[in-house]
């Protein structure tokens, strides 16, 4: 096969184990490089100092995989709405917020799952000698740069991947291959003079268009962040106990999104949201009983248990306001 041949039965693969998109770029230093040294330089990452290990490969795919040409990128929607209410007050205890991408299995392994099949699939019905090495956010890969690379979407404002019909809700996978593979042009940039995800975020995460201060993001805060929130910015949580969907959820890319049709994504105990008051009361086999298989698990029981607390003050707070 050629490159076009194999990148045609590359993309029926990716079409066949359920993604939606598929991109291809060429394994080569990305074109934000000097961006992302200076975002990284500026303490932008917060303490995600895992950031900054393996910097070299993160920029550079060829660092990662030796003869690599090219990188395959997916997309998976997980856009979906909340059975119910999403947010339910009760007299005991408030409910915690979960960010849509954890509301079923872990995206992790749904991906990598897919991702397999197709690099295992590939290796049965193409005559030669290939590398792959499948990327799935843990990954030193900057997913995100490539995905617009490959003409996935753009990155916007917000620094998320936009599609016009797909809106940002979606995951990314990759496989970075030694295949010589058809290259996808990238596409321009829609978000024109709208400001609404930059508007609406509640910590003011974004010190300007298309740049996140990642210290300051719940997302971060309430996920990556491991010692004590910051008072000033826990106040500005609300009741988002893992994770935040703000900038996403008023994105008019948004509004026409697809619905995942991945059932794996649908929402699992815990949920949507969680009472508080209930987190404070976890176990560490409790912890693991109610997480197992979910993304949630990305932060500790202290960090949830911390993150409970906030949202119970700010819940207080707000009622005394009243």
């Amino acid at each position: 096969m050629d490159a076009h041949e194999r990148s045609q039965l590359i993309k029926r693969l990716v079409s066949q184990v359920g993604f939606e998109r598929c991109g291809i770029a060429r394994a080569m230093p990305i074109a934000r490089a000097d961006y992302v040294k200076a975002w990284l330089t500026n303490d932008r990452a917060g303490t995600m100092d895992y950031m900054s290990r393996y910097a070299d490969m993160r920029i550079n795919p060829t660092k990662m995989l030796e003869g690599a040409r090219s990188v395959i990128v997916a997309s998976l929607s997980y856009n979906q709405t909340a059975p119910g209410q999403t947010v339910v007050e009760s007299a005991t205890s408030p409910h915690g917020r979960i960010a849509k991408y954890a509301w079923g299995d872990d995206y992790h392994d749904v991906l990598k799952h897919k991702l397999f099949a197709v690099a295992d699939e590939l290796r049965a019905t193409l005559d030669e000698t290939f590398a792959t090495k499948v990327c799935v956010d843990t990954a030193p890969l900057l997913e995100r740069e490539f995905a617009a690379a490959a003409g996935i979407g753009w990155i916007g404002k917000n620094t998320m991947v936009l599609n016009q019909a797909q809106g940002s809700f979606f995951f990314l996978g990759a496989i970075v291959t030694t295949l010589e593979l058809e290259y996808d042009d990238s596409v321009s940039d829609h978000c024109g003079s709208c400001t609404a995800c930059l508007d609406a975020c509640p910590t003011d995460a974004f010190p300007v268009a298309y740049e996140m201060d990642a210290s300051r993001c719940i997302s971060y805060l309430t996920i990556e962040h491991r010692s004590d929130i910051p008072e000033k910015l826990g106040r500005r949580m609300g009741d988002w106990l893992f994770g935040c969907d703000v900038c996403q959820d008023v994105c008019p890319f948004n509004r026409q999104a697809s619905v995942t049709n991945e059932p794996r994504f649908a929402p699992r105990p815990p949920g949507p949201s969680i009472p508080v008051g209930e987190v404070l009361d976890w176990t560490l086999e409790d912890y693991r009983k109610h997480l197992r298989g979910s993304a949630i698990k990305r932060a500790k029981l202290e960090m949830l248990q911390r993150n409970a607390r906030i949202v119970d003050e700010n819940a207080r707070e707000k009622k005394h306001e009243q």
